[in-house]
């Protein structure tokens, strides 16, 4: 029998039982318990993380940290709608709280002005949850390395352009349960033929199965050895944001900083440039990623954000609450196409 994670057990109150009565009668009280007695970090205030704290204080987690230290300008204000026009040159996770803790006041929400890297490791062992956005690749991989010895669930998304992604560790057994159709066995003394002798699915009736996954850490989901004789055969499988998500982050180390429209010509440049490195040094050919993408990877776009936000903030809410599978371990979103597809990375 799989023990699901024992948590001190929060008492919903009527008021709470009346806020939450949709969300209790889709996902059960003891899944909305686990959320009520969560409390989750989300370090990075753009328009991704602004969908996800929407979502999570709309779930109702226990508590919410905001933790930003960059100021409110004028592009955050376009795809950034917790931040108000008047707030330009404010902090962005002290601009977003007003706003973010009028969506619901039982849930507590603070803002946190330091920057992520000055983080002791102490500071994110205080939280059930944490949801990078706009972290560099160094800092993804030591807060997950340090989250997922202790059993902390980890979370990384940002959006680039048309494109986003979202990465989560869940740890090495992650126990959830996943309602199914009931199965009706029938009766022994059956006498009406072979086929009244099989089990039938009864719609009107589900059953709660326990289930477990395992993930791997960022570290291993991105040092895949692609010249290995498995990793070749599932290449033309492989979705290339894959790809285009190590392109970027490679950006984001050597620049600190994403692409920019308004340097749209030396960036696009040294994006080439760095995709043909990131290939080369993956062991994989350049004309996985062609150049169309170059053109479509500045900003944050509001509707990919509102698309990646919702994903990342229902993959929380699942992951705290134990209720339904997880996506294991990366979803990728293509605005252009529309679609999105979800993909394991890492051993298995």
């Amino acid at each position: 029998m799989i023990d699901m994670i024992e948590k001190e057990d929060p008492v919903i109150s009527e008021e709470e039982a009346a806020q939450y009565d949709r969300q209790i009668r889709l996902w059960g009280l003891d899944a909305q318990k686990r959320l009520r007695g969560s409390r989750v970090l989300l370090a990075g205030l753009g328009g991704l993380g602004a969908e996800v704290a929407k979502n999570l204080i709309l779930a109702g987690v226990k508590g919410l940290t905001l933790l930003d230290h960059e100021q409110v300008s004028e592009e955050s204000c376009r795809a950034q709608f917790l931040v108000p026009v008047t707030a330009q040159g404010q902090n962005r996770a002290q601009a977003s709280l007003e706003r973010a803790q009028n969506l619901n006041p039982m849930v507590e929400v603070h803002a946190d002005t330091d920057r992520v890297e000055d983080k002791p490791d102490d500071f994110f062992l205080q939280f059930d949850a944490v949801c990078l956005t706009g972290c560099s690749r160094d800092l993804m991989v030591r807060v997950d390395q340090l989250c997922s010895q202790r059993n902390i669930k980890v979370f990384c998304g940002d959006v680039h352009g048309y494109y986003g992604y979202m990465f989560c560790n869940l740890g090495q057994e992650h126990n959830y349960v996943e309602e199914k159709p009931k199965v009706v066995k029938p009766t022994g003394d059956s006498n009406d033929g072979p086929e009244a002798k099989k089990a039938k699915v009864d719609p009107n009736e589900t059953t709660m199965v326990k289930k477990t996954a395992s993930f791997c850490t960022l570290k291993e989901a991105l040092e895949v050895d692609w010249t290995s004789e498995k990793a070749k055969a599932g290449l033309k499988r492989t979705p290339v944001d894959y790809f285009l998500l190590h392109v970027l982050l490679k950006f984001r180390t050597d620049k600190g900083r994403d692409p920019d429209p308004q340097s749209f010509a030396g960036d696009s440049q040294l994006l080439r440039q760095i995709r043909d490195d990131v290939l080369e040094a993956l062991a994989v050919s350049s004309d996985l990623l062609n150049d169309d993408f170059i053109s479509y990877c500045f900003s944050e776009m509001s509707p990919v954000c509102a698309v990646m936000g919702g994903v990342l903030g229902q993959e929380v809410v699942k992951a705290l609450s134990q209720r339904d599978p997880p996506h294991r371990n990366f979803f990728f979103f293509d605005g252009r196409k529309g679609n999105g597809v979800v993909d394991y990375f890492g051993p298995n």
